[in-house]
């Protein structure tokens, strides 16, 4: 195998490792932000208490799903273009974190959006430019 073979074959690992990765961050993210009571998710979040129960839970439920979108469709390789399309709404759902934190004048915060929603990027740019999952037969 020459170095030309070898390209693709590395940026789909990191791919991998990538939508692996940040699926189950965003599964994890997701699942405590929808399901958690909000007393309890401002422990930890301290925004969920300043802003509607139910966009609190929307973004949770945002999270979650873009997380089955990263994942399922390249595993199952069942309509896996839906791969880079979740990617693409995380990109967006980090974006508008970010405007947020900036309101908030939560600064810190915004380094870890911007991280996700890099990675995030890289998985949209890999999946629909690069190394496309094929779909079965």
């Amino acid at each position: 195998m020459n170095s030309t073979e070898k390209k693709p074959q590395v940026l789909n690992i990191s791919l991998w490792i990538a939508q692996i990765l940040l699926g189950l961050m965003f599964l994890m993210a997701g699942f405590m932000k929808s399901t958690t009571p909000i007393d309890q998710l401002a422990v930890d979040v301290p925004w969920a208490k300043d802003i509607p129960e139910w966009l609190v839970r929307f973004i949770g439920i945002s999270e979650f799903l873009g997380a089955v979108g990263l994942l399922l469709p390249s595993i199952l390789r069942i309509k896996p273009k839906l791969t880079p399309l979740a990617a693409v709404g995380l990109v967006t759902v980090m974006v508008l974190a970010i405007i947020f934190h900036i309101s908030r004048s939560e600064f810190p915060a915004i380094g870890f959006n911007l991280g996700l929603g890099a990675i995030a990027a890289f998985i949209a740019w890999g999946r629909f430019a690069k190394v496309p999952i094929l779909p079965k037969g």
